[in-house]
């Protein structure tokens, strides 16, 4: 008998990008600009106008609040100038010559947009503003947001200070990938010194799945609105940039994203292969991919899943060894492929040792490596 391991996977997901671009248009979006972006691969759902320069207002603090995240101990006590609190716009209103913690003035920062809560952060960091925003800067050059310029922490209109809707995408995928910021952006509410703030995000109560993240609005900027949901394992992030009805633009958008696109997702949580050893302690052994594999897929698409294994695995491997391969096909293309490695050491029974002819076929199977393709007649 001739082994052969085959896994065909037959799933249907919805992946059209001329016909959501199509319900955009139909919808007619309020927003200047506006892109939809999988957070889990990249891959941009729907743009208009993503890469026009356009004064950004409050949303500049999700910047603010990463470049805290990464660079002060959350714990820090911060003693409030009488300068921090007297911040035009926006405010939690910090009390002149209170402390307050870092993570204190982040909640101000993101759930009710305070201007003195990142003035503070921003000078108690680096001495004054501008200091500050070089360190914006520098950050948005790391990230590749190659259109933007900040000038300030809070967003507050000046023609230096831009972005556009596909650097801010790019800036919160990545900072959704923090545990603190998006601990803090998800929160509806939060109470910092018998004080309680509301989340101005209005789509954490009135979107399922909704994690944030950050509200803006000047006069000169228009609304201004960066989301974030999760559902079926899925991550998309919207920014809209001067978009008079932005809680509805956002809502249309995430909608159909959802409704017309799904993650195929394979990892080490949930795709394991149980192999049968010779000549081992016990006598199967377990892989997975050595990275995870995600990939945007459609309801017409057909997923084949193939593993390539040796005819027979021998005793002896070792944790993170690679044992095969995984290939994902999409329509009947290579799609993704990675390494299958062991998940722990698969030893020898001792009462059992390999024979000679044994040995030369591990020694054969680790060198010429003879995997079996599902669906070849070996």
């Amino acid at each position: 008998m001739k082994k052969i391991i085959s896994i065909l996977l037959c799933i249907g997901f919805v992946l059209c990008i001329p016909s959501v671009a199509a319900r955009a248009d139909e919808y007619e979006l309020s927003a200047q600009s506006a892109i939809l972006v999988c957070a889990d691969t990249g891959y941009v759902l729907y743009e208009k106008n993503p890469d026009d320069k356009m004064l950004i207002a409050s949303i500049t603090k999700i910047m603010t609040a990463i470049i805290v995240i990464e660079n002060c101990d959350m714990d820090e006590q911060v003693k409030i100038k009488p300068e921090w609190s007297a911040v035009e716009g926006s405010s939690m209103y910090l009390k002149p010559d209170e402390y307050y913690t870092v993570s204190e003035l982040l909640t101000g920062l993101l759930l009710v947009s305070g201007n003195d809560a990142a003035t503070a952060l921003a000078c108690n960091m680096c001495g004054d503003e501008l200091s500050f925003a070089v360190k914006m800067n520098e950050k948005a050059n790391e990230l590749g947001m190659s259109n933007s310029s900040f000038r300030n922490p809070h967003g507050l209109d000046d023609p230096e200070h831009y972005s556009t809707a596909r650097d801010m995408a790019i800036l919160a995928s990545y900072c959704m990938e923090n545990d603190i910021f998006r601990d803090i952006v998800s929160r509806s509410y939060a109470t910092v010194k018998d004080q309680t703030y509301v989340n101005h995000n209005r789509l954490l109560r009135e979107y399922d799945g909704c994690m944030g993240v950050k509200t803006g609005y000047t006069i000169a900027a228009g609304r201004t609105l960066v989301s974030c949901a999760d559902r079926n394992g899925m991550l998309l992030v919207c920014v809209t940039l001067n978009a008079p009805d932005d809680w509805n633009d956002h809502k249309y958008l995430l909608d159909m994203g959802f409704e017309n696109y799904r993650i195929a997702s394979y990892s080490d949580n949930n795709f394991r292969v149980s192999l049968d050893v010779a000549s081992g302690v016990n006598g199967t052994a377990e892989a997975v991919p050595e990275n995870d594999i995600k990939i945007l897929t459609n309801a017409d698409d057909e997923i084949d899943v193939r593993l390539e294994a040796p005819r027979i695995l021998f005793a002896g491997g070792i944790k993170g060894e690679k044992v095969g391969e995984i290939q994902v096909f999409v329509n009947g293309e290579l799609a993704a492929s990675e390494k299958l490695v062991y998940t722990d050491n698969v030893y020898q029974n001792n009462k059992s040792k390999l024979s000679a002819h044994e040995r030369i076929g591990r020694w054969f199977g680790s060198v010429l490596k003879p995997y079996y393709i599902a669906g070849e007649d070996k």
